[in-house]
């Protein structure tokens, strides 16, 4: 049934949950952040307290089974995703977890089975697909101002972190938490979004390796891939470069769209001889938009773009990457 306001327990208090995600599910219209959960009963108080949440809670299963929370997000690392959310949906509630949705796509898998088996939403904090900036992107393809698609390439490089320098933990780069490290982190937003943009990759094929030796995950991964559609698309992420870039550039018949996955910067549009750019911010907190779209779900109206079907199909994608270097 649909539901009026729509009360949240969150698991984990880490970084993502300051400025991103715990704010919005507060701002968001109709939505409450009422409880918050973390092994340490100590870091959930203090994030209660420092953001207004009423409960904090050390027992994850308290919170999952609380009568005043309403749906669940699983705010913690990839490898703790399948069996917090298989809870939640035992608990008979809504579920949202962050991305990548699991370790793998047999996880996957389960939490889809699961969930569908209650009837029961099951979202992943893919955002880019309710941002502004990328929904004039989708706009503009879905128009065909450019054409058929042809090719699609999105190169990301960055220098290694003062922490990765150091080699201190870092459960991003850790094989077990996140197999991939920064490419499973950031790139499968980028490799969601163009599914969400450009439909289903259905074949792909893709290399791995580590080049600096700081740490235990692969730090340079190049794919190639071909959509549904027909369209080809090439990807290169390399996290121990010597400076920033992150350009997405989408070719088709009668031009082109050139954007950042990351980096607030103009959307360009350039359509045979006329050129085009559109700078749309990025809304702050970044997530309000995500989480306004899972509160109108879940209150009876419109799908939410993101859910778990969805973003198997990247855990897929991923995988399937990976695998190519063996």
């Amino acid at each position: 049934m649909p539901m009026a306001t729509i009360r949240w327990g969150m698991i984990g208090c880490g970084a993502v949950t300051e400025a991103k995600s715990g704010p919005a599910f507060r701002q968001a219209e109709g939505s409450a952040l009422v409880a918050v959960a973390s092994r340490s009963l100590a870091s959930a108080q203090d994030y209660a307290r420092r953001h207004g949440v009423p409960t904090a809670h050390a027992d994850i299963d308290a919170l999952i089974a609380a009568p005043e929370v309403d749906a669940v997000y699983v705010a913690t690392p990839p490898s703790s995703h399948a069996d917090l959310a298989l809870r939640v949906a035992r608990a008979g509630k809504p579920c949202c977890v962050e991305k990548p949705m699991a370790l793998d796509p047999d996880e996957c898998g389960r939490m889809v089975e699961a969930f569908a088996a209650r009837d029961l939403p099951l979202f992943v904090s893919y955002y880019r697909r309710s941002l502004p900036r990328f929904l004039q992107v989708k706009a503009w393809l879905d128009d065909r101002r450019i054409g058929a698609v042809r090719d699609v390439r999105w190169h990301l490089v960055k220098p290694a972190s003062a922490r990765d320098l150091a080699r201190e933990p870092n459960w991003r780069t850790r094989p077990d938490s996140a197999p991939g490290g920064y490419f499973a982190d950031l790139a499968s937003h980028g490799l969601d979004l163009l599914q969400f943009l450009l439909g289903d990759i259905e074949e792909v094929c893709g290399l791995a390796t580590n080049q600096q030796g700081l740490y235990g995950a692969e730090d340079a991964i190049g794919a190639c891939w071909r959509f549904a559609s027909g369209a080809l698309g090439s990807g290169s992420w390399n996290f121990g470069g010597d400076r920033r870039e992150d350009v997405v550039e989408m070719v088709g018949q009668r031009g082109a769209i050139r954007f950042s996955m990351f980096d607030d910067v103009p959307l360009q549009l350039r359509v045979e001889d006329t050129e085009q750019s559109v700078f749309i911010a990025n809304p702050t907190p970044i997530q309000i938009h995500h989480v306004a779209a899972m509160v109108r779900h879940l209150r009876g109206g419109p799908p939410h773009p993101s859910t778990g079907v969805e973003a198997a199909k990247t855990n897929r994608v991923m995988a399937d990457i990976l695998r190519g270097r063996r």
